[in-house]
């Protein structure tokens, strides 16, 4: 059991699948918790009184319903080397670029699809977050002359810390656990040169193409154990 943890932090290098689920962690979750912050503050601003708000809502949550695998075909379809955006891209002009066969495309589109997929979901847990904020303390920020960006950082922000420190801890044990996007966009490959694969993926070869049911084993303790911290 031993030599198994010590194989797959060496020979099979986890660290290195561990750093590539974290970027593309990463480049999703930033600008999820961005755009998911903005819109919240914005559709629960009295002031603003944006129209046709529940029509909005379902907009920006539907993706959420939508199969991650089907969104991964649907993304591998409009951005391979001969598809619809690199066309675009030549009709304009530009240069093709292979999203699919370079490591900044690659995790690019993995990162832009977790952030679709997931900011909805985001937007509807912090606006149930600013509505829950007693209104008197806007108003008393008002009276006290506070503009709509003192509000927010000195009022919104530190009531809603719990909430974003939630969204932040499950979003990262997601992350963690990503999986669906990345292997098939990738075929299972984590091309190019494996910078796309991530710990599920690992642990995914290891259990279901080689039988590995060792090193599989030793993986998903140390799964269990980044998680758990």
């Amino acid at each position: 059991g031993l030599k198994n943890f010590v194989t797959i932090f060496t020979e099979e290098a986890l660290g290195k699948y561990l750093l590539n689920t974290m970027i593309m962690w990463i480049l999703g979750f930033i600008p999820q918790i961005v755009v998911s912050l903005a819109l919240a503050v914005w559709f629960t601003d009295r002031n603003m009184r944006i129209r046709f708000q529940p029509f909005f809502k379902t907009v920006i949550y539907m993706p959420n319903l939508i199969m991650a695998s089907a969104f991964s075909m649907m993304f591998f379809v409009l951005f391979t080397d001969q598809g619809p955006v690199n066309a675009a891209l030549v009709s304009l002009g530009l240069e093709p670029y292979s999203f699919t066969r370079t490591i900044a495309g690659n995790r690019g589109l993995v990162a832009l699809m977790n952030f679709m997929m997931w900011f909805g979901n985001t937007t509807i847990v912090l606006m149930a977050a600013v509505m829950g904020i007693d209104t008197s303390l806007f108003e008393a920020a008002d009276i006290d002359g506070a503009n709509g960006w003192q509000s927010f950082t000195r009022v919104t922000m530190p009531l809603i810390r719990p909430v974003l420190s939630y969204t932040l801890i499950t979003s990262l044990i997601g992350g963690l656990q990503m999986f669906d996007v990345p292997q098939i966009l990738t075929n299972g490959a984590g091309n190019p040169d494996r910078t796309s694969m991530t710990i599920i993926m690992l642990l995914n070869n290891y259990i279901g193409k080689s039988k590995n049911y060792g090193y599989g084993g030793a993986l998903s303790i140390v799964l269990f154990a980044l998680t758990a911290v």
